[in-house]
């Protein structure tokens, strides 16, 4: 009898076949998602001190260099998912790469928020460049991984069409 309770279940699972497929078919191969995918990644290492608005750079950054939006986001999801780990790392890329006398100090504010607002600038200057480092070496990884599963597929499809017409 059919199960109307995890007839969703299903669903999901196909809807999310489907968009690997197009993943995997993507006009311009491996190097689209994998420009995709690591602009994601990159954005996503300073979105949490900016609050939230450098995720806003993903759109023209997709179009300007032609990469696929789907694998963007899944890139930016990647970048979530690693980021409590790399925001340490972040902070102490940030502090080498700032001057020493860099400091804030906003009048009439309590100093537990200057500190606050330093350690931020920490964390989105050691995000950009760690998150310009982990695009760039994610994308040789993810584009060879495509390009090897599309090979993979057409080398299928091509003993497949053998065996029926052979």
């Amino acid at each position: 009898m059919y199960n109307r309770k995890y007839s969703w279940l299903k669903g999901i699972g196909r809807w999310m076949k489907y968009k690997y497929l197009l993943l995997i078919r993507a006009r311009g191969g491996g190097a689209k998602v994998a420009k995709g995918f690591s602009i994601g990644l990159a954005i996503e290492m300073f979105t949490l001190p900016t609050m939230g608005l450098a995720f806003f750079l993903i759109f023209p950054l997709v179009y300007i260099l032609r990469a696929s939006f789907a694998s963007a986001l899944i890139g930016f999801v990647f970048g979530k998912i690693i980021y409590i780990p790399m925001s340490f790392l972040n902070g102490m890329v940030g502090g080498m790469m700032l001057p020493k006398r860099v400091h804030i100090h906003i009048p009439y504010v309590p100093e537990w928020i200057n500190r606050f607002m330093m350690y931020n600038l920490k964390l989105i200057v050691g995000g950009i460049v760690d998150g310009i480092i982990l695009g760039l070496i994610m994308y040789f990884p993810v584009k060879w991984m495509i390009d090897y599963v599309g090979h993979k597929r057409k080398e299928k499809r091509k003993t497949r069409r053998l065996h029926i017409h052979g």
